[in-house]
């Protein structure tokens, strides 16, 4: 294994669990997060913490995190601090290049691309119509104008596994709009799955959607799964508004990935409520 140390910067829902699956692996992992609470989490998952902070008015940081091979940045934009985003991602790049860090991997998200009606994949360039999406789209911009290291984006379409259902935000609800539009969703098993095919494959320097391909109707997918997990049916008005499709051309072809879950009406069936 030649890539030995990878840095996680932020151990939220994806970054924790990716931590513990390349460490389970071998790999020698440091993680980070903003509260002290959370440092004994990071150890007890043979994991070595660091408290770090990288908002624009409180940077805090232990220059031995970025000692690695690898820096997996997951850290999504806060929604009440999105402007700020690209300045923080911009203190990161710097570190980085201090640190002499040759391979960045940036968790993105679908949603830097604006709901074109269309279908979309790696080769189309977003032209974000939010600000959510324009600042994702900086921020990658900041990234990649960097020619210190080699940038990596993975952007992951909606986030589904364990202790996060979907489903919730939609139950009971009714006249709920655009109930034919397709879901793009991606489970917590092929987030880490993909992220661990590009690392071991070396395979740097791209941009990968990370998103199942199959894409059934908000109205079908949330309808079974709220059903399933013992919430109650929520009502969808059938039309078609403003939608996007998002598909990857990289994954399956630069990484040969297999998805895990391939099809999102078997996993709303399997669904159990919690």
């Amino acid at each position: 294994m030649a890539t030995k140390k990878i840095s996680i910067l932020g151990c939220g829902w994806f970054g924790l669990a990716m931590a513990k699956a390349l460490s389970a692996d071998g790999y020698e992992i440091k993680g980070s997060t903003t509260t002290e609470e959370k440092l004994e989490t990071l150890s007890k998952f043979n994991i070595e913490p660091y408290l770090i902070n990288f908002d624009s008015d409180h940077t805090n940081y232990d220059e031995n995190f970025f000692n690695c091979d690898v820096l997996i940045v997951s850290i999504p934009p806060k929604r009440n601090a999105q402007a700020d985003y690209p300045i923080k991602i911009k203190n990161i790049s710097l570190a980085a290049e201090k640190a002499k860090i040759k391979q960045i991997i940036f968790i993105g998200s679908t949603g830097i691309y604006q709901n074109g009606n269309f279908i979309v994949n790696e080769t189309n360039e977003p032209e974000p119509n939010t600000v959510a999406g324009q600042v994702l789209s900086a921020a990658e911009e900041v990234l990649k104008q960097n020619p210190a290291f080699t940038t990596t984006i993975i952007r992951f379409a909606g986030l589904i596994g364990p202790e996060r259902n979907l489903a919730k935000h939609f139950a009971g609800k009714s006249g709920i709009a655009n109930g034919l539009a397709p879901i793009n969703l991606i489970h917590l098993d092929d987030c880490i799955g993909i992220t661990k095919a590009i690392i071991e494959q070396k395979a740097f320097g791209n941009i990968y959607h990370g998103v199942t391909p199959h894409h059934p109707s908000r109205k079908d997918f949330y309808t079974s799964a709220c059903l399933t997990s013992g919430l109650e049916k929520p009502t969808f008005i059938d039309e078609l508004l403003d939608w996007k499709q998002v598909e990857s051309k990289n994954v399956p072809e630069v990484l040969n990935y297999q998805f895990k879950i391939e099809n999102w009406m078997e996993y709303a069936e399997s669904m159990i409520k919690h």
